[in-house]
């Protein structure tokens, strides 16, 4: 018997992670999203995996284009956050109003400025509860590792602080 979704999500909250936001394209109508959900899968070939709501705007068009991108967002884009987590009242291609948005290789958005970027093509969708996991093969990657990393810890943001050795 699996615990209750309220403990498990309460569990979840105290696990600190990276901040992104995970963009695609689908007939030319970009879509995107905040997501804490996203890890890596192999090095060998380079892939990585999402998990997206089922009820996200962007699931569909991510399924249909094949294509989507990982933003991982540095610590002064907090407002962008918010945006693509639908917070500030922003969707569709209204949440792409915000920031400088170019393409790599795969032709879904990636957000210039970011501390990393993933341009991925999907490998596999599975689905698993109520969200997707999207794999996707990456095609391309863009760093500035001088910028700080933004991250997501018991519904707040915050930094990450070096510990002393």
């Amino acid at each position: 018997m699996p615990v209750p979704p309220d403990l498990f999500v309460a569990g979840m909250r105290l696990h600190a992670a990276g901040v992104t936001v995970v963009a695609t394209s689908f007939e030319g109508r970009p879509s995107g999203l905040t997501a804490t959900a996203v890890c890596s899968v192999s090095a060998e070939p380079p892939q990585l995996l999402v998990c997206v709501h089922r009820g996200a705007e962007a699931n569909e068009p991510i399924r249909r284009s094949r294509l989507f991108s990982v933003n991982v967002l540095a610590a002064g884009q907090r407002r962008l956050a918010d945006r693509f987590a639908g917070r500030l009242g922003h969707s569709g291609p209204a949440r792409f109003e915000e920031g400088r948005w170019t393409r790599l290789v795969t032709g879904a958005p990636v957000l210039e400025g970011a501390r990393a970027v993933f341009d991925c093509s999907l490998v596999t969708a599975v689905e698993a509860g109520t969200h997707t996991i999207f794999v996707g093969l990456v095609e391309a990657v863009a760093m500035r590792p001088e910028l700080a990393p933004l991250v997501y810890h018991e519904g707040e943001y915050g930094l990450v602080a070096q510990l002393p050795s």
